[in-house]
């Protein structure tokens, strides 16, 4: 029901910051929670931060609480993750998933609560 893209990845130094997007297709984003994952090499996939349909509600994980930030604009069909500080441990492919479902926090933290993925931007922190 909904086609996501991402971008922004690329190669920084620690310290560094970037900002990555998700870009959604269609006209109902709004409907739809969104989250950021990542898996790093020899890693398990797990959740960065997540967000509400509205944009009002927002969760992050501790490892990243301070550093990243997740945001929205359904106007534009963008969800966005701005990373700051980075370091070598958060070297990973990056993706964007949404989720129609739908709950009083509107925060979704599981694998299995999102049906849509995108393909995925490599991250890449030096040292």
């Amino acid at each position: 029901q909904v086609q996501l893209v991402e971008s922004g990845g690329g190669l920084v130094q620690a310290g560094g910051s970037l900002r990555l997007s998700c870009a959604a297709s269609g006209r109902t984003f709004s409907a739809y929670a969104v989250g950021w994952f990542r898996q790093a090499p020899g890693k398990e996939l797990e959740l960065v931060a997540a967000i509400s349909r509205s944009g009002d509600n927002t969760g992050h994980a501790d490892s990243v609480k301070g550093r990243f930030t997740i945001s929205r604009d359904n106007a534009k069909n963008t969800v966005d993750l701005q990373m700051n500080s980075l370091t070598p441990e958060d070297t990973a492919v990056y993706y964007c998933a949404a989720s129609a479902r739908t709950s009083l926090s509107g925060l979704y933290y599981t694998r299995s609560s999102y049906d849509h993925w995108g393909q995925g931007t490599q991250v890449t922190v030096s040292s």
